[in-house]
């Protein structure tokens, strides 16, 4: 685990990268930004969390760290304890957790709960759409409190890598370690900009889709985007399946998981 600790005091506000050895975004993100050799307004910990995976280019050495909150420290696992000790490093602070994914190009965040921390900051990041994964956080970063995840692009992508320090950037500014972004100030790709800067579409996750054993997996629907009953939404071997009820697909892909497609999830409301 390698950590940066810029501002004088105590930090309250932490970054997270590379919780997956195979998602090297959040790792690039914290380095471009510490190379800057940045003035902070208060103090902030950035931490590059599991060093051994992404040497190694693989999700994880033993389990899945983000399965494994809060972990222990005497546990069989390199991720177990390493869990228990990046938890320790967070405590007391607000924490961004920066991941990369299979099923969305653009960016996106998933909280907990929408609490007012997450009232207070995703409005003000580069993103169109929040999660609420509720009962679906168990063992994951975002179960601890005050913390905001946030998908950056697509896997091993340059995009997800430079959408990574935009986002970095937008959450520091909006926990005050930044200055507020002023006109003239450098400002992300226009494809990073929300196509509505005044709200974030909040979604709650119900279920997950499941995914039998395959050699070939199809989806036919788009993440975010409602799912009416009869629609077509996945094929496995070429055996299709339709909707039996209204949702938005969240996370749905044809490989980024063994065992599910993805989660169905229902449009809850929107943060302005």
């Amino acid at each position: 685990m390698r950590i940066y600790e810029l501002g004088d005091g105590t930090p309250e506000v932490s970054v997270v990268g590379a919780i997956h050895g195979d998602e090297p975004c959040g790792e690039r993100a914290i380095e471009r930004f510490v190379d800057e050799e940045p003035t902070v307004e208060r103090p902030v910990k950035l931490i590059v969390a599991n060093e051994e995976a992404l040497d190694a280019g693989r999700r994880f050495i033993d389990e899945d760290l983000n399965r494994a909150f809060p972990g222990d420290p005497d546990a069989d696992t390199h991720e177990g304890r390493l869990a228990h000790a990046l938890s320790r490093e967070i405590r007391g602070t607000t924490v961004l957790s920066l991941h990369s994914t299979q099923s969305y190009a653009e960016p996106f965040a998933l909280v907990d709960e929408v609490d007012a921390v997450t009232r207070s900051i995703c409005p003000h990041l580069p993103i169109e759409y929040l999660v609420e994964t509720g009962r679906f956080s168990e063992g994951r970063l975002i179960e601890h409190a005050h913390t905001v995840e946030v998908e950056c692009g697509l896997q091993g992508s340059e995009e997800a890598a430079a959408n990574a320090y935009w986002i970095l950037r937008a959450f520091l500014s909006a926990t005050g370690v930044l200055p507020a972004p002023v006109a003239g100030d450098t400002e992300p790709p226009l494809s990073l900009r929300r196509r509505d800067a005044d709200e974030v579409v909040v979604f709650r996750l119900l279920d997950q889709i499941p995914k039998g054993p395959a050699e070939e997996y199809r989806v036919f629907v788009d993440n975010f985007q409602r799912v009416a009953p009869g629609d077509r939404v996945a094929a496995a071997d070429g055996e299709a399946f339709s909707a039996d009820t209204e949702f938005y697909p969240v996370l749905l892909s044809a490989n980024g998981y063994d065992d599910v497609f993805g989660y169905a999830a229902d449009r809850v409301g929107t943060l302005a």
